[in-house]
């Protein structure tokens, strides 16, 4: 009965399929990239950029001072690396990254995360014209084929 009291339980539910794919595609890297790594940061802006697609995720609308409590009872270690906690996603870093992804173009970062998926993923964009956008009542991102 005491090993029992030893044990925490957190949750991964659909997140943990949903972060294997952002990593399968290297959307972090691709962030990071752009974005620059500084050495003195916890996280990196391609891990914040991981979290707020994973708060999204998660369906949840709250203001940014509340995205640490999305992830309080969360696998934070497994879905983002050894030593990465909620406290970490705060909303003044998060801030700094949404303003520099806005000063960089989300379009230009979509389409190397697109290309990125396409390589990944093997799909022939070669003679294909894709116009993609996002399902606001699904959350679900969509093209339109030719």
């Amino acid at each position: 009965m005491s090993q029992l009291a030893n044990i925490e339980v957190q949750n991964l539910n659909h997140l943990g399929i949903i972060a294997g794919i952002i990593d399968e595609i290297g959307i972090v890297d691709i962030i990071n990239e752009q974005l620059g790594i500084k050495a003195q940061e916890r996280l990196n802006s391609g891990l914040i950029v991981k979290g707020i697609i994973l708060n999204a995720m998660g369906f949840v609308s709250r203001p940014l001072y509340l995205f640490p409590q999305f992830f309080n009872d969360k696998a934070t270690e497994h879905l983002f690396g050894e030593g990465i906690y909620p406290e970490y996603f705060n909303d003044d870093k998060i801030g700094r990254v949404m303003d520099k992804l806005y000063q960089i173009g989300l379009s230009n970062i979509f389409l190397l995360i697109a290309l990125a998926a396409f390589k990944k993923y093997g799909i022939d964009n070669k003679y294909s014209h894709k116009e993609f956008y996002v399902d606001l009542f699904t959350r679900r991102l969509c093209y339109l084929s030719n």
